[in-house]
C-alpha cells in the first residue's frame, strides 16, 4: 500500500528539484537509444517508401519493448531485494519524468530576458523551448511562443506521464516517455522522416488522446483556483480545441487562451518556411509579458489538480487490480 505514495512523492520531488543540469536524465538515454536504433535500422531496410515505413514500425516496437521492460525488470528486482530501495528509485524516477518545475523555470527565463534583457536574448531563450524559427519574433511573438509552450507541454510533459504512472506505475510511465520522445525526434513531415517517422507520430497521437483532453478540462476548471476567466476558458476550449493539425496540441492551448482572454497560435515559420495555422482564442486583450507568469500559475494549479485526481485513480487501480 505504501507504493501508492510514489506518485504524490514523485510529483513533490519534481516541484522541489526539477531537472538539475548535473543530473543525467533518463529521457537523454531514451533519445540515444532511438538514435542508435534508427542508424542500425536504416542500414538494413531499403530506402523506399515501404522500406522506411517498415523500418519505422520496427523502431517503434523495439523502443516500446525496451522502455517498458528495462524499468519493469529493475523495479521488480529491487522491490524483491529491498522494498525501500525500490520505493526510493520509483519515486525518484517519477520525479525525473515529470517536468513541472523545469517547464516553469525555462519559460521564466524568457520572461526575465523580456523584462531585463534584449529582444535577441529573449528570442534565444524561447528558441530553447520551441521548435519554430525565433530570429524575427517580436516581443509579442516571443511571449506567445512561451505561453503556448507552457500550455502544450503541461499535457505531454506532466499530465500524461502522471496518468500513465497512475495506471501502470513506472514501467508504463517510461513507455509513454519513449513514445513521446520518438515523436519529438522522428515525427517530422520532411523528406527524412515522412515515412520512417509516421508510425511514431501516429502512436504518439493515440497515447496522448485521452491525456490531452483530460489536461484541457483540468486546465479550464483550474482557472477557478487562480482567479482567471473560467467561463471563457471553457468556451474557447470547446470551440477551438481542434484548431491544430495535431488532434491533441490545441487542447490545452485553447484552455490557456480562454483563461488569459488572449489569442494564441496563428501562422509561424519552421526551418524558414511559413506554415499557415488557425488562431486559438479571441483577442479580448493584447498579449503582454505578464502572461508568462500567469500561464505558469495556471500550469501549477492544473498539475496539482491532476496529481490529486490521478492519485485517486492510482488507489482505484490498486484496490481493484492489485497493482
Amino acid at each position: 500500500m505504501i507504493r501508492l505514495f510514489t506518485l504524490p512523492a514523485g510529483f513533490l520531488l519534481d516541484l522541489l528539484m526539477g531537472d538539475p543540469r548535473w543530473l543525467y536524465h533518463p529521457v537523454c538515454l531514451i533519445g540515444k537509444l532511438i538514435s542508435v536504433l534508427e542508424k542500425g535500422i536504416r542500414k538494413v531496410f531499403p530506402k523506399s517508401e515501404k522500406g522506411e515505413l517498415a523500418g519505422g514500425v520496427l523502431e517503434v516496437i523495439l523502443v516500446c519493448l525496451i522502455t517498458f521492460l528495462v524499468p519493469f525488470g529493475i523495479i521488480h528486482l529491487l522491490y524483491k531485494w529491498n522494498f525501500w530501495v525500490g520505493f526510493v528509485l520509483e519515486t525518484f524516477w517519477c520525479g525525473q519524468l515529470l517536468a513541472t518545475k523545469s517547464l516553469k523555470d525555462e519559460s521564466m527565463k524568457v520572461y526575465d530576458r523580456l523584462k531585463n534583457g534584449t529582444i535577441e536574448e529573449a528570442r534565444y531563450a524561447v528558441s530553447m523551448i520551441v521548435g519554430r524559427d525565433t530570429q524575427s519574433l517580436t516581443e509579442e511573438g516571443v511571449t506567445k511562443a512561451a505561453v503556448e509552450t507552457v500550455a502544450e507541454n503541461s499535457s505531454d510533459g506532466i499530465i500524461a506521464p502522471m496518468l500513465y504512472m497512475a495506471i501502470g506505475g513506472i514501467p508504463l510511465m517510461f513507455l509513454y516517455k519513449g513514445i513521446n520522445t520518438m515523436d519529438s525526434m522522428l515525427g517530422y513531415k520532411n523528406d527524412k522522416y515522412l515515412y520512417f517517422g509516421r508510425c511514431a507520430a501516429k502512436l504518439d497521437d493515440v497515447a496522448n488522446y485521452i491525456p490531452a483532453r483530460t489536461s484541457g478540462w483540468l486546465m479550464a476548471l483550474s482557472t477557478v483556483f487562480v482567479g482567471m476567466d473560467t467561463k471563457n476558458a471553457v468556451k474557447i476550449y470547446r470551440r477551438d480545441r481542434q484548431n491544430h493539425a495535431s488532434p491533441n496540441s490545441a487542447q490545452t492551448e485553447a484552455a490557456m487562451a480562454g483563461a488569459l482572454d488572449v489569442q494564441l497560435a496563428g501562422n509561424a515559420y519552421y526551418f524558414g518556411k511559413l506554415y499557415e495555422k488557425p488562431t486559438i482564442g479571441d483577442p479580448i486583450r493584447p498579449v503582454e509579458i505578464e502572461d508568462i507568469p500567469r500561464s505558469n500559475r495556471l500550469l501549477y494549479a492544473t498539475c496539482i489538480a491532476g496529481a490529486i485526481l490521478f492519485w485517486g485513480v492510482r488507489m482505484l487501480v490498486w484496490l481493484y487490480a492489485g497493482i
